[in-house]
């Protein structure tokens, strides 16, 4: 149907690769007054951290947790260490290299993924992780959310699209595989801008991609514009039929890193929908294997 990590990951390795989430203190440049304050319009301070940072945890000790973790649940031997929260690539040349350096704890640390914007990279950052990772699989995480320049500026990303190209042009200078993350059902956008970035992807042929359904956390600016009656979030048969028609139409190959977001309970707002990960996953496969002409399980 597609191709997932996981089988990516193991027919590359011959065996389970687990991620391990790290979060190493960084922020961005539309939280810290360079490009603006409070972050994207659906953004929360905590950024998809774990908050280990903020507890006194440095990048090894997180990386020795989670792989002892990731030993108990799933039996895996290898590891790649996934840089998360905020942009990871925001900070001193000096500071980056010592968390990145962090990270490669062992020869089990196959990996690097390191979660970051378009506008975060130069060709010195990206030398640098291409460096420290020589031998390893590293993969550039860029957040796109959509190729919509109106969009972007909606919802206070800070960049354009032209960055995102930018960002992926110096990547393949240096080897890098670029995972682009996406966001369906954000303000403004129907169907056919939805269209547009999963076509535009398929044209940039980028190696990976993540897909979110825009959901409503507390303390965000988008939470107070759902409450006041001016959006609506996308119904949930509605974005798996999204995904479905992505996953039909980005080009063979592209590794799936992600079909739907998984936001924390106590922090959503809506749709409820959302908490329903293996649902939505579900009604993404059949909505797929109608688009793709195959029986039904």
């Amino acid at each position: 149907m597609y191709l997932s990590l996981n089988q990516y990951l193991r027919s590359v390795f011959g065996e389970r690769v687990q991620k391990i989430s790290l979060d190493a203190g960084f922020t961005c440049p539309t939280r810290d007054g360079t490009k603006g304050w409070g972050g994207c319009i659906y953004c929360n301070a905590r950024g998809s951290g774990t908050g280990a940072y903020s507890q006194g945890k440095d990048i090894a000790e997180q990386m020795r947790a989670g792989i002892e973790w990731a030993r108990r649940r799933y039996k895996a031997r290898k590891y790649i260490a996934y840089f998360q929260s905020f942009s990871n690539t925001y900070g001193s040349i000096d500071r980056l290299e010592t968390v990145y350096r962090q990270a490669l704890i062992g020869p089990e640390v196959v990996g690097l993924s390191i979660g970051t914007r378009p506008d975060c990279v130069d060709r010195e950052r990206l030398e640098l992780i291409s460096r420290i990772g020589r031998g390893r699989m590293i993969w550039i995480e860029y957040g796109l959310q959509s190729a919509s320049d109106a969009t972007l500026a909606r919802i206070n990303r800070g960049h354009s699209v032209s960055d995102f190209v930018r960002a992926v042009e110096i990547s393949r200078m240096y080897g890098l595989k670029t995972c682009a993350h996406i966001i369906f059902g954000l303000p403004g956008e129907g169907r056919p801008e939805m269209e547009d970035t999963v076509r535009f992807l398929a044209d940039l042929q980028v190696e990976g991609v993540k897909f979110h359904q825009l959901y409503i956390l507390k303390n965000t600016k988008m939470n107070s514009i759902y409450r006041a009656g001016r959006y609506r979030p996308m119904k949930q048969r509605d974005y798996a039929d999204m995904v479905a028609w992505a996953l039909a139409n980005l080009p063979k190959g592209t590794v799936i890193q992600r079909l739907t977001g998984d936001p924390t309970r106590s922090e959503l707002v809506a749709p409820a929908w959302s908490l329903d990960k293996m649902q939505t996953i579900s009604m993404i496969h059949d909505r797929l294997r109608e688009l793709q002409g195959w029986p039904s399980r």
